[in-house]
């Protein structure tokens, strides 16, 4: 049988023990989220070599601003967070048990594979180091990069905490239950960025952390309790576009959604008001295609691949800053090679960089097939090993935090 064969028949049986009442469009939403995680750090996360041969972090964005619009379309937290909170909603009302027992569930789900990751990672260094001969600067780099997309598992468990609040809320103000969160972001910003703002601290942006990714997990939570449809969904559309199109052209927001190496201000880090717009819009867009996404998604062939990056979520996100890794660091070696170790601050390293995907893909492909049992229940881990991976875990975050 041919291998095209073979994959029709493969995607055919997933499409058919799919229940009917699966909400495809969701999860299609939740898969194009979690890709342009990788995707995004894959192609703006770029290296530099050192005299020593150790990595070092770079962005084509120092060098090139107008790729800025290109992180509008891979800045997709705000569609993760969304149907985050659609999804949770669901699960928290065909609970079984106490809130308190769904909530450390959930919390289970999210935590077990970064310790996991973080545990393994903990392992690699010392034998990366004193096995291989890998530079110290190299493994302060890795360790960066595989922690950067795990702060986001943090806050998205934090708020999980809180869904049982996100439903009051979405039962007493309905659409508007998310509104007290732009305001909250709104004032911050005003802050630290007005004309009082040189007398702000500079902790003060902390503030804007929860409720800047709240703001479209209780939008969310909203759209699985029926109160935010098509019509308020075209409404959060325009508000949306229009407060992200005066926030760049009257308020001189940073164009770009992730960090630039060099600049002050940051969109994301804590998230701004351009965040939160940027969310409204792409949320309202998603919610009013939503029918549309999901007859889309009745083909085997598209539905196939949706389902395995939903059961491999967690999986992609605690693992394919290594798989960039994989390459780049057997790369430095070689001293500088386009694409991965030399400075992104030509066309020529992006038509490279585009060119080394298909292998990043592939070789996450492959650490996800060894790393997966990572995400299901540790049923059959001791305390002792249990214990131990905390303790790992724990070394791994401070040896990539204090570096």
């Amino acid at each position: 049988m041919k291998a095209s064969a073979k994959l029709a028949k493969f995607t055919a049986g997933i499409d058919e023990r799919t229940p009917a009442h699966r909400d495809r469009a969701v999860d299609g939403l939740r898969a194009a989220a979690l890709l342009a995680v990788p995707a995004g750090h894959w192609l703006l996360g770029g290296f530099t070599l050192d005299s020593g041969g150790g990595l070092h972090n770079a962005s084509p964005l120092a060098a090139f601003g107008s790729l800025a619009p290109a992180s509008w379309l891979l800045q997709m937290l705000g569609i993760f967070f969304l149907v985050g909170g659609y999804s949770s909603y669901l699960s928290f009302h065909r609970r079984t048990g106490l809130a308190r027992q769904w909530t450390a569930g959930r919390l289970g789900r999210l935590g077990r594979p970064v310790l996991g990751a973080t545990a393994v990672w903990a392992l690699l260094l010392p034998a990366l180091h004193y096995g291989l001969g890998i530079p110290t600067a190299t493994l302060h780099t890795a360790s960066t990069l595989v922690v950067q997309p795990l702060w986001f598992v943090g806050v998205y468990a934090v708020i999980t905490a809180l869904t049982p609040y996100c439903v009051r809320a979405s039962r007493r103000l309905g659409f508007w239950a998310a509104a007290p969160l732009l305001g909250c972001v709104a004032v911050v910003d005003f802050l630290r960025y007005g004309p009082y703002a040189d007398a702000v601290p500079s902790w003060l942006s902390l503030l804007n952390l929860l409720p800047g990714w709240m703001f479209a997990y209780q939008l969310g939570v909203s759209w699985a309790d029926r109160r935010l449809g098509r019509r308020e969904a075209w409404l959060l559309l325009a508000g949306g576009a229009a407060l992200f199109a005066a926030l760049l052209l009257v308020f001189h927001y940073p164009a770009s959604m992730v960090g630039v190496p060099g600049r002050s201000r940051t969109n994301s880090h804590p998230p701004s008001l351009l965040v939160l717009a940027l969310a409204a819009l792409q949320s309202g867009a998603a919610i009013a295609l939503r029918d549309r996404l999901a007859r889309l998604l009745r083909r085997p062939a598209l539905w196939g691949p949706v389902v395995i990056v939903n059961l491999s979520a967690m999986t992609i996100l605690c693992w394919h800053q290594t798989a960039m890794l994989a390459a780049a660091v057997p790369a430095s070696y070689f001293g500088e090679v386009p694409g991965l170790t030399t400075a992104p601050d030509t066309v020529g390293w992006i038509l490279a960089r585009l060119a080394w995907m298909p292998l990043f893909a592939g070789l996450l492909v492959a650490i996800a097939r060894l790393a997966r049992p990572l995400e299901a229940p540790w049923d059959r881990t001791g305390t002792v090993l249990r214990a131990s991976a905390g303790v790992l875990a724990a070394g791994f975050f401070y040896f990539a935090l204090a570096a």
